[in-house]
């Protein structure tokens, strides 16, 4: 059974819900055992409104349970099952208020969690109400900067072991900037690769968070590769990545990244 577990525990949602426990009575009850659910990676995509972004998980629940499926019954089911035990939460975007709550309340043991640019801007006002929830955090991925200086104000307060950002992709003004110093002064991983900042505000950003480990600004538009002055002030970073950073874009197509740069146990290297 131990052994089953250790297994399980790998496998996706859509595995662990729709074909392990249908192979055997031992393989539905290790399906069972909480350690399967500490990493709740839910698919972007459950229910959506435009049917071409379906996840393979959301089509199979759409053919099962058709018009009779809820969205907010299967979050809360499934985050059940981790018995509060869950280590990692990635919500979908489709994730009602009631749900999100619920996962908020169930999972006191949470140490990641990543939300999307999509359930950052419809639940901006509840999700900084919930960070209490999680003292226990230590990561956090942005899909956008909605609410963000109030949800790292948030951690600050509640959250002590926080250590890690990840926000790729976003804009990094005057006020992110301040709210990453001000808010996270001892963070030690902030990875913002494909971001878009100003040179000074990136300055204010290696001007404050002299713990950094980590600092991870590849692909930005704002500043070069090669400035001396930037390379300068992070000098004390033991990794500091800026490979392809450039001053303007002159590209009109917009910079995208894969989920896979969210690594499912945000390990620091």
């Amino acid at each position: 059974m131990d052994c089953l577990v250790n297994v399980f525990r790998r496998v996706g949602m859509e595995s662990l819900l729709l074909d392990v426990p249908f192979v055997g009575k031992s393989w539905y009850k290790a399906s069972l055992d909480p350690k399967c659910w500490e990493r709740l990676i839910f698919p972007k995509y459950i229910k959506p409104d435009d049917i071409w972004d379906n996840s393979p998980l959301g089509e199979r629940l759409m053919m099962e349970y058709q018009e009779s499926f809820s969205v907010t019954a299967f979050i809360k089911s499934v985050v059940a099952h981790s018995q509060r035990r869950a280590t990692l939460l990635r919500l979908p975007i489709c994730c009602t208020e009631e749900a999100l709550e619920y996962a908020a309340n169930e999972s006191p043991s949470l140490k990641a969690l990543r939300l999307h640019d999509d359930l950052l801007f419809k639940k901006s006002t509840i999700i900084p109400k919930l960070i209490s929830k999680w003292k226990n955090l230590e990561m956090l991925s942005l899909g956008s900067t909605h609410n963000m200086e109030e949800i790292l104000a948030q951690i600050s307060f509640h959250c002590n072991n926080f250590i890690m950002l990840f926000a790729p992709g976003i804009y990094v003004g005057k006020d992110e900037a301040t709210a990453i110093v001000t808010s996270l002064p001892n963070l030690k991983y902030l990875v913002l690769k494909g971001s878009t900042i100003e040179r000074e505000n990136l300055v204010t950003v290696l001007q404050g968070c002299k713990k950094l480990l980590r600092l991870g600004v590849r692909k930005w538009i704002g500043f070069e590769e090669n400035d001396a002055e930037i390379l300068a002030l992070a000098f004390y970073i033991p990794t500091f990545m800026c490979k392809g950073s450039i001053l303007y874009d002159y590209d009109d197509e917009p910079w995208t990244y894969k989920d896979a740069d969210f690594a499912p146990d945000y390990h620091y290297v």
